[in-house]
């Protein structure tokens, strides 16, 4: 950043008092901030890509798809834009799932201001910032898991369609023989990639041929 240069933020959170509260605390830490704000994961995914920014602070659970799923597309085209995680769900549910589908951080929306702003500075240069307190439990689970296959994690239900898609079956095709609705295949293809941490069904075709999982 060059000398006088504002910070820029994005925020993407669908309550407006949730904006509201982040955008005092950063303004309290950075009055020059420039903030934008949008309320839902399409207009997160626009101008995420799009635009230019220090750190995007942006809520898991967003109207329409995640924010999980919008963070893993904005990676394709920029690897390492700072991309801070809020939940209101307990950090053992989703700490794991954040940093595996490529956050830099991740904080409870309950977290005190100190810790929005440490979190906000260590972004800024190029660290990553989870809690202390699941810090080791990070690591520790990290480290078990590094000995299991990626779509060992999937359920019977994911593997399933995983196997679908990697042979080539479309989402309509799949939901239609299964009585569910291509929104539903859709969402299940989404946990698939995020699990996985694939991009796309080429990617899923090459993982099942290279571990002979089409047969």
């Amino acid at each position: 950043m060059t000398p006088g240069q504002s910070r820029r933020f994005l925020i993407a959170d669908d309550y407006a008092t949730i904006r509201k509260g982040l955008r005092q605390i950063l303004l309290n830490e950075f009055p020059s901030a420039i903030i934008e704000e949008v309320t839902n994961a399409e207009d997160l995914l626009k101008r995420a890509v799009l635009e230019e920014w220090d750190v995007v602070i942006s809520d898991i659970s967003m109207p329409g798809r995640s924010g999980l799923e919008i963070l893993q597309e904005v990676r394709l085209d920029h690897p390492t834009l700072p991309f801070l995680m809020l939940s209101a769900h307990s950090e053992d549910q989703y700490a794991v799932r954040v940093l595996k589908a490529g956050a830099s951080g991740y904080l409870k929306k309950e977290s005190a201001p100190e810790e929005l702003i440490r979190a906000v500075n260590q972004l800024i240069l190029g660290k990553k910032y989870f809690p202390p307190s699941i810090a080791e439990k990070l690591v520790v689970t990290l480290h078990r898991d590094a000995a299991k296959m990626p779509h060992e994690y999937l359920s019977d239900r994911e593997f399933e369609f995983f196997k679908l898609l990697a042979a080539g079956k479309s989402v309509a095709e799949i939901g239609e023989n299964n009585l569910l609705s291509a929104s539903a295949v859709s969402t299940y293809r989404a946990r698939i990639m995020i699990k996985m941490n694939l991009k796309n069904n080429a990617a899923l075709t090459l993982y099942a041929i290279e571990h002979e999982l089409l047969t």
